[in-house]
């Protein structure tokens, strides 16, 4: 997966948005103000810090050692960062990002996910 392509993945979520509130080069990705994906776009190798439910964190980190690792800078419990390099499937990334961003979702107020599903 490209920089271009996690990018408009993570765009491509309803009610989603890129803010740089850190600096310049660090895209952060959030629904409704709530940060579901962060990473650096032009970091070789890419990676992207995601939400995750912890026993899934675990598990990742287990199945793919040096590719899934526990969040750089986040609370190592609900997130894992991911390295995009070419070596996980594209298939296996959109799926992390997309449990990522329902799990941000999830624990939104009822009221802000109902403003979600309209057109």
């Amino acid at each position: 997966m490209t920089p271009q392509e996690l990018r408009a993945l993570c765009l491509s979520f309803n009610g989603t948005v890129e803010d740089f509130p850190f600096n310049p080069d660090t895209s952060v990705f959030k629904v409704l103000g709530k940060l579901f994906a962060l990473t650096n776009l032009d970091g070789r190798p890419l990676k992207v810090n995601l939400k995750c439910d912890p026993d899934d964190a675990v598990r990742l980190r287990g199945e793919y050692p040096g590719l899934i690792a526990p969040g750089y800078h986040m609370n190592k419990r609900h997130w894992n960062t991911v390295t995009v390099d070419g070596e996980l499937s594209d298939r296996l990334v959109r799926e992390l990002v997309e449990d990522s961003y329902d799990l941000v979702v999830a624990g939104l107020p009822r009221a802000e996910r109902l403003r979600l599903d309209r057109p």
